[in-house]
């Protein structure tokens, strides 16, 4: 009767142990497919230096990246995604790479013009290639996309936006991975202590920005990892976002301020865990950092 008893006792254990891993793993893939990709997180911060401009303390400027329309990211969640975009009210908007995930495979993206054409930003919209608009022959039709929208596209080029006679310096750099990155060009000329913001999609080159004169690099490309596991973080980052996944960092004695957005949509996988989607929105403010 124990020997029955505890048998039974075993199988219902077992039983149940099994019903519940299937449960946790039906419930996390539910989750990180349907649930996860769709809590679009509105993080905001403060950039405090001295060396910007008191006629740009306040300047607003919103970055998103990393769409990947086509890859389980479509219109309708493009048009939802520039609608709040404009209801942030940003001065400037930066995108940093990786628009349609399969140039080659996407039918008619010029269909995203008049959707990108809607952003508003009344001083500027600027954008970089990431590795994803220069694969599958994406190379002239990110370009078309982009320049019809309204935005200036940045390769290896920078621009100056200017208030009350003060300036700051925007720089783009053209993808690490696919493109042809030239730090040289796209840096050397920017004045002597002028504020610089430096848009590059893969974080890990700011190991070489930094001896540049760039003060806040903005970049893409790591999706946060996308999916991270508790107390062991990503379980797999692409090249050139192996050092620096989210967030911020400082790096070098100035010290240069990175910024990683974690994007918006999802590659190879359409999964993201306990790495939601972003926009970031910073507020420039003159004086000394808090």
């Amino acid at each position: 009767m124990s020997e029955q008893y505890t048998r039974r006792g075993f199988l219902k254990r077992a039983f149940g142990y099994s019903i519940g891993t299937l449960f946790t793993i039906s419930f996390g893939y539910t989750y990180a497919r349907y649930i996860e990709p769709e809590q679009l997180e509105i993080n905001r911060f403060n950039i405090s230096s001295t060396l910007v401009p008191k006629g740009f303390n306040g300047i607003k400027i919103l970055q998103f990246s990393d769409t990947h329309i086509g890859h389980y990211y479509n219109e309708e969640q493009f048009k939802e995604l520039i609608t709040t975009i404009n209801q942030q009210e940003a001065d400037m908007v930066f995108f940093t790479g990786d628009l349609i995930d399969a140039p080659d495979l996407y039918e008619n993206p010029s269909q995203l013009i008049p959707l990108l054409s809607a952003i508003n930003a009344p001083l500027g919209k600027f954008s970089i290639y990431g590795n994803h608009d220069h694969g599958g022959y994406g190379t002239e039709s990110y370009k078309q996309i982009m320049e019809q929208s309204g935005f200036e596209l940045l390769v290896n080029s920078s621009t100056s936006i200017s208030i009350n006679n003060e300036s700051i310096t925007i720089a783009g750099l053209d993808d690490y991975m696919l493109g042809r990155p030239d730090f040289e060009q796209t840096l050397r000329p920017i004045p002597e202590g002028e504020y610089t913001i430096l848009l590059a999609h893969e974080p890990d080159v700011a190991k070489i920005s930094h001896s540049y004169p760039v003060h806040l690099q903005l970049s893409g490309h790591s999706h946060g990892g996308q999916i991270k596991l508790p107390l062991y973080g990503a379980i797999v980052t692409p090249p050139y976002a192996n050092d620096y996944v989210e967030g911020f960092y400082e790096i070098g004695s100035v010290p240069l301020t990175l910024y990683v957005n974690r994007g918006l949509g999802t590659t190879r996988i359409p999964l993201r865990f306990l790495s939601k989607p972003e926009i970031s929105i910073f507020t420039l403010k003159s004086g000394e950092p808090t």
